[in-house]
């Protein structure tokens, strides 16, 4: 194991002091695999991300006409 130190808002910092040792064991098991999740996944791309926006907006029944007529309108 590793240690590292991060920058937490007064109210964390207090409550993580306070905590119990299983409390503090339990939110540094959490702390690690959040970190993990986050690190390891590669950045989108701003076409990617209006991919999948433009997908969702597909699934819930968005077609080219409608987009048209809300741009027209706008």
């Amino acid at each position: 194991m590793s240690t590292i130190s991060i920058e937490v808002d007064e109210d964390a910092a207090r409550a993580y002091a306070a905590a119990s040792a299983e409390e503090k064991r339990k939110v540094q098991l959490l702390l690690n695999l959040r970190l993990r999740e986050i690190v390891s996944k590669p950045p989108k791309t701003l076409t990617a991300i209006m991919d999948e926006i433009g997908a969702e907006a597909q699934a819930r029944g968005l077609t080219p006409e409608i987009l048209n007529s809300i741009l027209r309108d706008a």
